[in-house]
């Protein structure tokens, strides 16, 4: 009767902070608020020794960003990619004497970079201004290509790429 008794305790002293935690995490709606729960759960239950050195949980303010301020999530941008943003910056820029620039590379779908700025994927259109750019594509597996163009007034021109393994694709070994 007596194995009994303590096994009943013991089995108390395990449900007891398990049961406190479960209610007091339900009682909060915000998981910030339920991790709170847990990490004060966890230092003033059975087994911590040191409850007395825990210290309180502070949860940062984080400042209301779009019309949902009440998710503790991040809120993406709405704004245009910085392709579009970069593409149709050079297009404004281009004026009156604009050139046309067609754009390919082999592998297709590559990045395109002009002057350090991604405008999109190959194959594309680029209405620029007459100047220099430097046109760097980049494939999706590690491939790059690098030119220099230097565009004339009203002219229009393809640039085809075949790009190139930046790093070899297979490593052979001498023995």
């Amino acid at each position: 009767m007596l194995a009994r008794q303590i096994y009943i305790e013991n089995k108390l002293a395990v449900l007891l902070p398990a049961l406190t935690f479960l209610l007091l995490s339900s009682a909060f709606a915000s998981s910030a608020y339920s991790q709170a729960v847990a990490e004060s759960a966890g230092a003033t239950s059975v087994s911590a020794t040191a409850a007395s050195s825990a210290k309180a949980t502070t949860m940062p303010k984080l400042p209301a960003t779009g019309a949902s301020s009440s998710s503790p999530h991040l809120i993406a941008s709405s704004a245009p990619a910085p392709e579009v943003t970069n593409r149709k910056t050079f297009e404004v820029q281009a004026g009156k004497d604009a050139g046309k620039l067609l754009l390919r590379a082999t592998p297709v779908e590559a990045q395109i970079w002009i002057d350090g700025k991604i405008v999109g994927k190959t194959p594309m259109l680029l209405v620029l201004a007459p100047g220099k750019y430097e046109i760097e594509m980049r494939g999706a597996r590690g491939q790059t290509g690098k030119r220099s163009v230097d565009l004339l007034p009203r002219e229009t021109r393809e640039l085809a790429v075949k790009l190139a393994q930046l790093y070899p694709g297979h490593v052979n070994t001498v023995r």
